[in-house]
């Protein structure tokens, strides 16, 4: 059974991003705890990253930057957490959207489940080509199987979107030199973590190794990967009690000030979608 509909000619996104209409670019759904999910899309391919938001949010969502769902080509996946994949039951096995993913994250998802989607495998550390977008995965330290991050190119473009990790790697710096746009956890101040009413479990998860990214890590990996060409930051995956979107912007941002950098910094929020940028 065919499924995707056939390119309408002309479409154009209502959404007014910098003056213009969008053609093509990338739009966060959802950012947070409660479910995380972007769009990319260019003249040729659009993709999902994760789909941890239900159907209806994503189509509704989609619906605002005058994308239909049935137009997506794949989601594709950095872990198997629910806030990441809850989507994918309906999009995967009823849609027939095929799911890329790594073999671990393909088992948890499996496991999460108890059925198989339509697999696309990926090998971490190997960039691999999907239509006209070049992605590479990369790991990332945090409590799921195999997760990753990933850098896509495209058109000439570098994007990295990188989240759910609770240490910045030599790695993962490294990947994230020259992107054009960043899409980059800022999860938590580590003094509000202390003091929320949370069980020492919570805390100690979200402030090890393989948690999330505090705003002043998230500032140093910024001061590490800045150069003149990096047009965008989204801060990512804010924590609802734990952080302000307030308080994220003001450290990061002080960060790229102390650089001379005039990069625009905007948050990922997690009800509405976020800026929306076009390429």
């Amino acid at each position: 059974m065919k499924r995707h509909k056939q390119a309408k000619n002309g479409v154009r996104f209502h959404l007014q991003t910098y003056g213009y209409r969008i053609m093509k670019g990338f739009c966060p759904l959802a950012s947070g705890s409660k479910g995380n999910c972007i769009y990319l899309g260019t003249g040729n391919t659009k993709i999902l990253i994760d789909a941890g938001i239900s159907r209806r949010a994503i189509q509704r969502k989609l619906g605002e930057i005058d994308v239909d769902l049935e137009d997506i080509d794949a989601v594709l996946v950095t872990h198997e957490h629910g806030d990441h994949i809850q989507g994918l039951k309906l999009l995967a096995y009823k849609m027939g959207i095929p799911v890329l993913a790594n073999a671990e994250t393909a088992k948890g998802i499996v496991n999460c489940f108890h059925d198989c989607p339509k697999f696309k495998i990926f090998s971490t550390g190997e960039t691999f080509e999907f239509g006209d977008l070049e992605i590479h995965p990369f790991s990332i330290q945090h409590d799921t199987l195999d997760p990753v991050a990933f850098t896509i190119r495209t058109g000439g473009l570098k994007m990295g979107f990188c989240a759910d990790l609770g240490f910045a790697t030599t790695l993962v710096s490294r990947q994230l030199q020259n992107c054009d746009y960043l899409y980059l956890e800022a999860n938590h101040d580590p003094q509000m973590v202390q003091a929320c009413p949370r069980p020492m479990m919570y805390k100690q998860r979200v402030l090890g190794r393989c948690g999330h990214l505090s705003n002043d890590a998230c500032a140093a990996l910024l001061q590490q990967v800045y150069h003149p060409g990096l047009k965008h930051v989204h801060l990512a995956h804010l924590s609802g009690e734990c952080n302000t979107p307030e308080l994220a912007l003001q450290v990061t941002r002080q960060a790229l000030h102390e650089l001379g950098a005039t990069t625009e910094v905007n948050v990922a929020p997690q009800e509405c979608i976020a800026n929306a940028i076009a390429f």
